[in-house]
Order: C-alpha cells, then structure tokens, then sequence
C-alpha cells in the first residue's frame, strides 16, 4: 500500500532523500506531529542556530481529504527566539501541494560547510533537488516570489525567507504564498523560525502541482465521506453568521475595543476612543472605493474565507492577509490611527520576512522612551526602514521586543519566554493572560483565547479551567485544522473519533483526538523543563499584576499557585 512519505534533507551533505512516513508518525500532524518528532530527534539544550536543531515542516492529521481547512502547514524546531519548543502554524497554499505530492513530513537537518544558499525544488513529478539559489542572496520575499514564477511557472506554492531570516534576526518568519493570488502573505510567524531556515541557508521551498496527485488511503472511504459531510456542512452554517467570514479578522477589533481588551499605548490599559478609525466600518469602506477584496482563502476548499487584499488609495495592490493582531499592535497599541499606514508596515513586515506582533511591540518600545512620538506614524515606517536596510538600530529591532525593550532602558516589556504578547490585554481576558504564561510557545493567543472578562476576584476558578481546556482543544485543532473553522465544529467533535476509525482504522473514539491535545503539552513542557525552562518562565511580566487597567480598574491577579496545577490532568 502506498504511504505517506517524508523527506530527509542534510545540509552537511547537500542530500535528499524520500522515505516511508515513520508508522510512529501514522496518525500523527501538525502540532502533534512536531512535538514528538521534537521530543525524539532533537536535544532540548542545542543551539538554536546550530547543526543539532532541525528545521521540521508537516501537514495535518487529514492532510489530504476533503475535510475544509485541514491544509495548514506547522513549522517546527526549537525557537532562536524563546530558547524553547516552536511549533508555528500557517495557512497558504503549500500545505495543500505537499499532500498532492503525498508528503507528510519535511525535516531540514545540519548546516552546510559552505556559506551557499539554496532552494528546495519538488518538481510536479515529485522529484526533489537541492538548487544553488546564492545568486537570490538579500532578496525578500515578494520579489523572490516573482522570480521563482519566472523560473518554474505559476502551477506552484512557496515558501519562503526575506532577508531577515537570512541576518538570522530572532523576530525572523517563514511565508507562504496564498492560495489563488500567490502573494507571500501568510506567515509562520512566531518564534523567529526564520532564522533557524536561515540558519540552514535554505532560501525557499517550491512545491510545484504534481502531475498524477497521490491518492489517500482510507480504512474505510464511505464512511469518512459521510461524517466528513456533516462536518463539514456544520462549518459552513457557523461560517454564515461569523464576522470573519464577512469581514476578517478586523472585526475583532470592535469586540477588544470596546472591552478594555485592546492593547493601547503598550498594554497602558488606557481606553482607545478612535478605535475604529482603524476597525472594520473603515476597512470595508477602502475596500468598497480602491477594489479590494474580501471573502477570499488562502487555501482551496475553505468555506470560512476570511482573507483579504488591501489597496492603497490609487487603488494599488498593498497587502494582503492583513489580520487583527497587525493592526492593533501597529494600530492602537502604537497610538496609530492610519489604517494604510499600518497595511504600509504589514508590508515591509511580510517582504522583509518579520513577525508583526514582535516588531510591532518592539515599535511600542521605541515610543514608551521617547525615541519616537506616539502615533508618529512616519517615524514608525522609519524604524521598519531602518530594519529592512540593516542599519545597527534596525538589526536590534530585527530581534524584537524584549531585545529592544532591554536595550533601550524600557520598564514595561509585555514579553513571556522573550517573546512579545498579541493584541489582548491580560488584565481584561484573564484566561488569555493564563494562556500567555502557561503556553510552552511563549505568549500565544492562538494557544487558546478565552476573550473573557472577569474583574478582580470574579470568576477565577473558571478562567483557568476554560485557558485549560481551549488549550488542549487548541492542540489538537492545531494538528488537524484552522482554529477558525474548528470554533464551528466544537458540537461535532465527538465526529473526530468516527474520521480516525474511517480514516486510520482501529476504534470511533474522540479521546485518539483529544489526548492527542494533552500529549502534545505534556511533550513540550517536557522538552522545555529539559532545555532549562522552569516555573519563572510560566509567568507574565510585573506591570500586568501592579497596575491597573485604566479602562476597567483591573488587574491580573491570578497567583502563582493556580498557575502552577493547571496542566495536572
């Protein structure tokens, strides 16, 4: 029977070779997949940048069948940035083209002995070669993107690194191209995992649509078919009545606006009266007069369809993929009213090949000391400008928030395990805040967002339990779906063990899905305590505990204790 493979590539030795998916590996994607390939093949203690971590890339549990949205790709390896466990996910079109080429697993292993760089080639017969690409050096993503076209055609997916995964900065994303439009626009963003490909001097990978595409295998097809059907119509009803689904992710921003929950002026917990000079009645307006879109996917077959492009006001293309944490980071938390300015720097931050919630908060840095005005939107892109050419300012800008923070004198520096914390106030969604601490992956929202407001000493108990329980479900909707689609499943997800049983063989059973979720956090708290992570690193900075939100007289008040029981199944 045919299987999955995996491809194995050395850099020491410049090979490539394809193999059978390990059987441990079987039933195993995404977030899941990361952590025990992790837990296995890579020491906890290794240099980040060195020839001992790997660069691991994979698709989900039900890669490759027609359940929506289940073509994320996650990005694995241990993080320059957090010292800890990475696993990024992001949407894009490669994901779907590596299991029409019938690959599960790519790991990128040593480092090269020459200082080339080079470009990961999947031909659309499935033949895979490791191209010189060191006449690309310095080049970011956007041209880079044009230039692979014109090399290999159009018929393909990219991913890729500016030239900040090349200068090996800790803020440092890989992108993806998206699915249709073929912009690099979708980015594993978190954890600088752009340097770690950097660091292996690999350029891109181009994965071209495979002439005969590979064909799953079920245990039992008909089956997985019908509960497919239904999950997949569940999504689509919950999708009709979802403010992404018909505007984006911006409309999140009325929610956190009008809650306290915005960040403003550095997690100053002020109240933010002009929100919505940067919320979704602008947005959609620009739209409606410059020929943007929305309503689009970034992947084939997602019925969510909560991407976009943005135009400028001649009605030039701008960005794309332009996402709530971008612009309240950039937006409010910078005091920034001008939502083309802040598309501007979604920009820069995508060609250059950076994390917009690092480098926004580190912008935030600059403004707390002085160094620029708050809202000073032009000073702002000066600073992106200064990152992009590599000026000594811009390289220590290139490695984030606390980097910036530190260097700059700045007291309040919103970062967890040295990575900056998204567009959600703690002090106002304390089960996010308990999320930020506990995550193995630093301060993640996607690691389970409560958007709760509990005040003070209300509703504690219940905070935690909820960040518990999103993130177990977050763990495993991350190694097989976008979360996005999977908040419209939660009543079907007894249906998951019946698509494993169809799928894998063996027992309809949910817990083969949900103890996937509590492995995968065991396993990477367990490769963080061995890296040198300890309860210290479980926690948020000083500032969310002693001061109290403005908008709401809140503070994060959750102690230690509560934290420290909250994985103790």
């Amino acid at each position: 029977m045919t299987m999955w493979s995996k491809l194995m590539i050395d850099m020491k030795t410049l090979t490539v070779s394809k193999e059978p998916l390990d059987e441990e590996y079987r039933e195993l994607g995404g977030k899941a997949l990361i952590a025990q390939y992790m837990i296995k093949n890579v020491p906890p203690q290794c240099d980040p940048l060195g020839s001992q971590n790997q660069l691991i890339f994979c698709t989900t549990v039900f890669a490759g069948t027609n359940l929506t949205t289940t073509h994320r790709m996650s990005v694995g390896g241990k993080s320059p940035l957090t010292g800890g466990i990475k696993e990024s996910n992001v949407g894009g079109y490669a994901a779907y083209l590596l299991a029409e080429q019938g690959i599960k697993l790519i790991v990128i292993k040593e480092l090269p002995a020459s200082n080339g760089l080079w470009l990961v080639h999947i031909d659309a017969k499935g033949k895979v070669s490791l191209k010189d690409f060191s006449n690309y050096e310095g080049i970011n993503n956007y041209d880079l993107v044009n230039k692979i076209n014109e090399l290999f055609g159009n018929k393909l997916a990219t991913v890729s690194i500016g030239s900040a995964g090349e200068r090996l900065y800790r803020s440092a994303s890989i992108q993806v191209s998206e699915f249709a439009s073929g912009h690099p626009s979708r980015a594993a963003a978190r954890g600088g995992l752009g340097a770690l490909m950097g660091s292996k001097r690999i350029k891109g990978v181009v994965i071209e649509k495979p002439e005969e595409p590979y064909n799953v295998k079920y245990a039992d097809e008909a089956k997985f078919k019908e509960v497919c059907k239904k999950l997949n119509k569940m999504i689509a009803e919950g999708a009709k009545n979802d403010p992404f689904q018909k505007f984006g992710t911006i409309s999140t921003i009325e929610v956190t606006g009008a809650n306290g929950i915005l960040p403003v002026d550095n997690f100053s917990g002020n109240l933010f009266p002009e929100y919505q000079e940067v919320g979704t009645n602008r947005f959609m307006a620009n739209l409606a007069t410059r020929g943007g879109r929305n309503k689009l996917s970034c992947q084939p077959g997602c019925v969510l369809q909560c991407s976009n492009v943005y135009n400028d006001k001649d009605g030039n293309y701008l960005t794309s993929g332009f996402e709530y944490e971008t612009i309240a980071l950039f937006g409010p938390n910078c005091h920034i009213t001008d939502l083309d300015a802040i598309a501007r720097m979604d920009r820069i931050c995508d060609d250059l090949g950076v994390d917009t919630i690092e480098i926004a908060n580190a912008v935030a840095m600059c403004m707390e000391v002085g160094k620029i005005k708050w809202g000073d939107a032009d000073a702002a892109l000066g600073l992106l400008k200064e990152m992009a050419d590599g000026t000594q300012f811009g390289n220590l800008l290139g490695n984030g928030c606390e980097a910036t923070g530190q260097n700059l004198g700045c007291k309040r520096i919103p970062v967890v395990k040295h990575q900056a914390i998204a567009g959600y106030d703690p002090r106002n969604t304390k089960g996010t805040g308990i999320t930020y601490a506990m995550s193995p992956m630093g301060a993640d929202h996607t690691a389970g967002l409560t958007m709760g407001r509990a005040f003070d000493d209300c509703g504690r108990a219940a905070q935690a339990y909820v960040s518990n329980k999103l993130q177990v479900a977050m763990s495993f909707a991350d190694s097989m779906m976008c979360i996005f689609a999977f908040s419209h499943m939660v009543p079907g997800i007894p249906l998951l063990g019946e698509l494993m049983a169809a799928l894998y063989g063996g027992k309809s059973d949910v817990t083969r899905v949900t103890m996937m979720g509590v492995k995968t956090l065991l396993t990477e708290r367990a490769f963080n305590k061995m890296a040198g992570m300890t309860m210290e690193d479980d926690r948020l900075p000083d500032f969310f505990y002693n001061e109290r939100s403005a908008a709401t007289g809140s503070q994060f008040d959750i102690n230690d204790y509560e934290l420290e029981v909250l994985f103790d199944f």
